[in-house]
């Protein structure tokens, strides 16, 4: 079986629904500004998460958080298949927050485990899957929603808000910050080193340590992540790809099949249902 992709997006919640298949390596590392919470429905789904090599089989759910930077392959011959639900953040923060009488203040919901056993929260994903990506009636999808956040409840818990965080070393989260800041301009190693007022060398191992990836690799993913946004609203690639600080449109297109294994412009029409 070929790889594939089928993509959707829900225009009430925003919420993106999407079931694939994939044989050998199946995307770079990259993260989501979403909530990701998905079901391994067939074969074995291997993937690098928080420092760790998971292994999801069939009934098995993962659970990634806004950032959380994974890969993806399949170690076996037949491949794997999975579908998945991107919850944009803001609306499951509303939700979670209405679901309880109280909530600490100052804080955000957070998954305990990135891959869990747990066939109630794997029907319940499967069903608002199903009824998102199917365009049932809308008492249907919230139905199926409300199903889904309430076995979510057990596997999330608070974490507070920390800016800046002092777990990571302050370089790194200054460097990290003028990266936000600035997406779209041609940034060089050594202005951001100067920035951030410590060598370039000293930074780049310090921000690897404290995100993952180089400063580079982090400034690409910054722009995708973005770029997602505006082909989902309808922008062209030619104009997302200039706006990005991408060389053209074609070198937006080659990062953007590695970590999404979609065209800009595939992911455009499936978003925003207008031709290419």
């Amino acid at each position: 079986m070929s790889n594939w992709i089928d993509l959707k997006q829900d225009a009430d919640t925003g919420i993106e629904s999407v079931r694939a298949h994939f044989t050998g390596h199946a995307y770079d590392p990259h993260w989501h500004d979403s909530f990701l919470v998905g079901v391994t429905e067939q074969g074995v789904q291997q993937f690098n998460c928080r420092r760790v090599r998971h292994c999801s089989t069939p009934g098995q759910v993962f659970l990634l958080e806004p950032g959380d930077l994974h890969d993806g392959e399949a170690p076996t011959h037949e491949g794997f298949t999975y579908c998945t639900l991107y919850l944009d953040s803001h609306w499951l923060e509303n939700q979670v927050h209405a679901l309880f009488d109280s909530t600490p203040a100052g804080c955000l919901p957070s998954f305990g485990d990135t891959l869990c056993t747990d066939p109630r929260l794997a029907g319940a994903t499967s069903r608002a899957f199903q009824a998102l990506h199917g365009g049932e009636l809308r008492i249907v999808r919230q139905t199926a929603l409300d199903d889904l956040l309430a076995c979510l409840t057990r596997h999330l818990h608070w974490r507070k808000r920390l800016n800046p965080d002092p777990r990571l070393p302050l370089s790194a989260q200054r460097a990290r910050d003028y990266l936000h800041a600035h997406m779209d301009s041609d940034i060089g190693l050594s202005d951001l080193a100067q920035a951030c007022g410590v060598d370039r060398f000293r930074l780049t191992r310090a921000f690897k340590a404290a995100f993952g990836l180089a400063p580079h690799a982090y400034l690409i993913q910054l722009r995708l992540t973005r770029a997602r946004h505006l082909l989902a609203r309808g922008d062209t690639p030619s104009d997302v790809a200039m706006a990005l600080g991408f060389a053209d449109q074609s070198h937006l297109g080659r990062w953007f099949r590695r970590a999404y294994r979609l065209t800009p412009a595939d992911y455009r029409r499936r978003c925003s249902n207008l031709p290419d």
